[in-house]
């Protein structure tokens, strides 16, 4: 189980209303006590923070925002005590402008480190060389008047896209990710992987004909050829060779934002690639029984041999999960994320059911937000910071924190729920309990037992005995015919079951229960 930590919301130490290393390090009880494996961070290194540590301007170091490399290793240190894992963020498809790579580059056509970023003459015409988009809005070309050319940016004008296929490139960003190695790391999350490498060509993506005029710019054309390039490949299997050189323990996660086909590709050890692309669809899927159980079976049917799957219903570029579904919903959400075959992901504070919080026009701090205005894809309401108490700062900081709290400050904070064993925490805590404690959840075989309009029934295990999950995705009492007889209830997100243990012959509203088979 892996926790995501965005640094800058969870916890801070000093009063200036940023989360911190020295924070992290004091809530890491925290994740002990919730139960998770291993925490990944989101960028800690320096950087202009244009878009809050996604442009590096050093990747062998730490943003004094955040501490210093002394900070980190104690903070590593201490999750190691507890038996927690530590991932970081890597940013291998661009840097900063400032770092001192591109200042380089830019400097003139005939830098020895020109070609280390994507750039390009002018279109015949004039003009960016073709019709790509930046993910944040715009032209993702910017012409540097200086030396006439354009540099390439997939993200914001301020993050150029490094050239993978120059070899000293790749030999620094592996030296970069050894330097953290050697430092004492579990692995990375390595970011925005599928942008790595784009058409040498530079031929025009076509158009998108399922685009309509509400989603991203970049969305309105197909990224045929500046995603998913075949040598996008050899650069995850040299990352994946790095890792297993240090241990075969160290983990490789990957954001791909890949169709089951192209996932299947990033897999290894068979392809010798990731350990764990990221599985994004249950962010997008429609939150019914019937949707959910085709895609599990789609997914798990992709997979090559010896891969193993994961699972994300949040992290800190979507809406929450109790924003999408309706907080009714989350133990249901819950209970599918933590039972499923595979390793599950959980953002900061999914595990208190907190939903978005609403930012005003002059609070708001994403790029993303202030470039492409109006369509609501700011993510600073998914980002806003972790509420450990009632009241000011709410035990976050005691200064003004970097974003807002919404009610959930109040309502949902972890010092309430801790208290009830009935809370979204409660059943959260209960649930990687059970993991533990039954082999059938960890590495049991998954098997569709039935699913209609409202309720899914899946089994888990085989020779490590059997357990059968039955969620009820609706808001009224159900019947879940494909449930097995004689079965013993393990765990129901309802606290109306009390203490029984014996199955039940219907589901309540936005129920969801795990039923241990009697063996034989």
């Amino acid at each position: 189980m892996i926790y995501q930590v965005y640094p800058r919301s969870f916890q801070d130490s000093d009063g200036d209303g940023v989360g911190d290393l020295a924070g992290i390090r004091s809530r890491l009880d925290y994740l002990v006590e919730l139960g998770v494996d291993a925490v990944w961070l989101s960028p800690i290194y320096p950087s202009p923070m244009a878009d809050f540590g996604y442009d590096v301007s050093d990747y062998t170091g730490v943003d004094p925002l955040f501490g210093t490399l002394a900070d980190f290793d104690a903070l590593l240190e201490r999750a190691h005590e507890l038996g927690l894992k530590v991932l970081l963020d890597f940013v291998p498809s661009h840097s900063s402008e400032e770092h001192p790579w591109f200042v380089a580059s830019r400097s003139s056509r005939d830098d020895p480190k020109r070609d280390w970023y994507v750039w390009s003459d002018p279109a015949p015409e004039g003009g960016p060389p073709n019709n790509w988009v930046s993910e944040f809005g715009g032209s993702a070309w910017e012409l540097d008047e200086a030396s006439g050319q354009y540099y390439l940016h997939h993200f914001l004008v301020a993050q150029p896209s490094l050239n993978w296929r120059h070899p000293d490139v790749r030999a620094a960003m592996l030296d970069a990710m050894r330097f953290w190695f050697e430092r004492g790391i579990d692995g990375f999350r390595v970011d925005a992987f599928h942008l790595l490498v784009a058409d040498e060509a530079l031929r025009d993506n076509p158009e998108n004909p399922d685009a309509d005029a509400w989603v991203s710019p970049a969305r309105r054309l197909l990224g045929t050829h500046t995603a998913h390039q075949p040598e996008t490949h050899a650069a995850g299997v040299a990352m994946r060779e790095l890792a297993d050189r240090y241990s075969p323990e160290r983990v490789l996660l990957v954001e791909t934002h890949a169709n089951l086909e192209e996932l299947a590709l990033y897999h290894g050890p068979e392809l010798n690639a990731f350990h764990l692309p990221f599985n994004f669809d249950l962010l997008t899927r429609e939150w019914s029984a019937h949707a959910i159980a085709a895609f599990v079976d789609a997914y798990e049917a992709s997979l090559p041999a010896g891969a193993w799957p994961n699972w994300v219903l949040g992290n800190h570029d979507i809406s929450r999960v109790a924003s999408r579904i309706g907080p009714a919903q989350v133990p249901v959400a819950a209970m599918l994320l933590l039972t499923l075959r595979g390793t599950p992901i959980i953002y900061q504070g999914d595990e208190l059911g907190l939903e978005d919080v609403p930012v005003a026009a002059g609070d708001v701090q994403d790029p993303w937000e202030l470039n492409v205005p109006g369509l609501g894809l700011g993510r600073d309401p998914v980002r806003t910071p972790m509420p450990w108490v009632s009241g000011e700062g709410g035990g976050f900081t005691t200064g003004k924190p970097w974003l807002p709290f919404g009610r959930e400050r109040d309502e949902r904070n972890v010092a309430l729920q801790a208290a009830r064993t009935d809370s979204v925490l409660g059943l959260y805590k209960r649930l990687l309990r059970l993991r533990r404690d039954v082999r059938a959840l960890t590495v049991g075989a998954y098997r569709l037992l039935g699913s209609d309009e409202n309720v899914l029934v899946y089994e888990r295990g085989a020779d490590e005995g059997r357990v059968v999950v039955a969620l009820n995705f609706s808001d009224e009492r159900r019947d879940p015919e494909a449930i097995p007889a004689g079965a013993t209830l393990l765990l129901s997100s309802s606290s109306q079951r009390g203490g029984t243990r014996t199955a039940p012959s219907r589901l309540e509203p936005n129920e969801g229960v795990v039923l241990a088979l009697a063996s034989g």
